[in-house]
């Protein structure tokens, strides 16, 4: 598909053309800055610029509280004390980073159901999709190797049953085990591995933002109708698009100040929150937590995880079948990796042909019983593992497995959707009302 006829930069003095012709980075940052964009965005579109302000903020907070910190078990939770208590600003920055890491799963999981309410994974952009997935993957491993690092209780722990998972894997589980830990349990060895990961893998994502963003160059953006801007000439291109800049980027810029109000007053006033106060005490391999929970924004998955008991009959059916390779403990493992999974097979999943919500009438009321079904996990994932907590986490995910696997493909065969406007250009005059670009007399 080609790209959206507009105007493309053009060099005019002697030192702009002589450097276009050897690096065209003027050229680059003008044709992004300029990319013609659906004028119809509506502010669910404004998540993309926190994320890529939460990505800035934790590779900058993150080298400079690397400067102070030791990667060894002995010395670890002592050096996050000499962050907060004696470098100068050290506790704001870990708080900044910290809370970082739940704002950038905030914006994440906003921009993720966005995308799949207004069917920003359909065709032409299942690849920009897939990237986006990988994206939110490398995110997950980030964060929960970053958890590990002040080496408290939580760390500890969550270290030794995140890694037993792998464990559980037919034949070279216990080979995947050691090769993650370095050694036979949680260790020296894990935590300067997981360490070296951490600081590494936020340059990975930085790379697929990149090619996430360079997608968009191409399929152009996704909005709220699910009609795609007319190709047919630059003059209607015109009537669907404008500039990123300033329109989008002024309209960003604002949404981005309101949600860093909120952002610096829960740094400043209610940092630990979201943390859990048994982080706050060195690890201790022998004693283990009540109660042992992973961050927020692993919660819906955990939930997941345990969930597939081996009273679940699809479990026992599993294992007779399977002849006792898939056990409870490896089939929750596939089912907390398949949740994901399913979500990156929507493109393939949802057969309708209309791509927006909007106009989905069936599919409006199963996709906002996803969503509460979404935040019941993450609440069932914080819940002790039993009853009737184990009941309700199976039933949350059944809803999500068959959502994707089922519902999605049935309601593009048996929804009957409306009719979508025909143009960008009709969708914005019909919410905003058609400018007058009539000069007076």
């Amino acid at each position: 598909m080609s790209g959206i006829p507009h105007d493309h930069y053009e060099p005019k003095t002697g030192f702009e053309k002589w450097l276009h012709s050897r690096l065209p980075v003027v050229s680059l940052v003008y044709d992004t800055l300029m990319i013609p964009t659906p004028k119809n965005l509506n502010w669910w579109w404004i998540w993309g610029i926190v994320l890529a302000f939460c990505l800035a903020l934790q590779i900058a907070t993150g080298i400079v509280l690397v400067m102070h910190y030791t990667p060894h078990v002995d010395m670890a939770f002592a050096s996050v004390e000499h962050i907060m208590r004696n470098v100068n600003g050290g506790h704001m920055l870990r708080y900044l980073h910290m809370n970082g890491a739940s704002l950038f799963f905030v914006a994440v999981y906003i921009h993720m159901f966005r995308g799949l309410f207004y069917g920003s994974y359909k065709a032409p952009r299942e690849i920009t999709w897939i990237i986006g997935m990988l994206i939110y993957l490398m995110m997950m491993g980030t964060a929960f190797m970053g958890y590990v690092l002040p080496w408290g209780q939580m760390s500890f722990w969550g270290a030794t049953v995140i890694t037993g998972l792998f464990g559980a894997i037919p034949f070279v589980g216990e080979a995947i085990q050691t090769w993650l830990l370095g050694g036979p349990a949680v260790d020296n060895a894990t935590l300067n591995r997981f360490f070296s990961l951490h600081y590494l893998l936020p340059f990975v994502i930085a790379a697929l933002v990149i090619v996430h963003i360079w997608a968009f160059h191409t399929t152009g953006n996704n909005n709220p109708a699910g009609v795609e801007v007319r190709r047919t000439s630059k003059e209607d291109a015109e009537k669907d698009t404008l500039p990123f800049w300033p329109y989008f980027v002024i309209k960003d810029v604002f949404a981005l100040a309101i949600v860093l109000l909120v952002f610096f007053a829960i740094v400043g006033f209610m940092p630990n929150y979201l943390g859990h106060p048994d982080n706050y005490i060195e690890a201790n391999p022998l004693a283990t937590p009540a109660h042992i929970v992973p961050e927020w924004y692993f919660l819906p998955f955990y939930a997941i995880l345990r969930a597939f008991t081996a009273d679940v009959w699809i479990v026992q059916i599993a294992s007779f079948v399977t002849g006792g390779i898939i056990d409870a403990k490896f089939f929750g493992v596939l089912a907390m990796f398949g949740a994901i999974a399913v979500m990156a097979l929507a493109p393939w999943l949802d057969t309708s042909s209309v791509r927006s919500g909007r106009y989905r009438p069936m599919f409006k009321w199963w996709f906002r019983l996803l969503i509460i079904d979404f935040i019941v996990l993450m609440w069932l994932g914080a819940m002790p593992a039993e009853e009737p907590y184990a009941s309700f986490s199976l039933i949350a995910s059944a809803y999500w497995f068959a959502y994707f696997l089922v519902i999605l493909p049935l309601l593009g065969v048996i929804e009957k959707p409306e009719t979508p406007v025909e143009t960008i250009e009709e969708d914005f005059n019909a919410h905003y009302g058609k400018s007058d670009a009539t000069p007076a007399e």
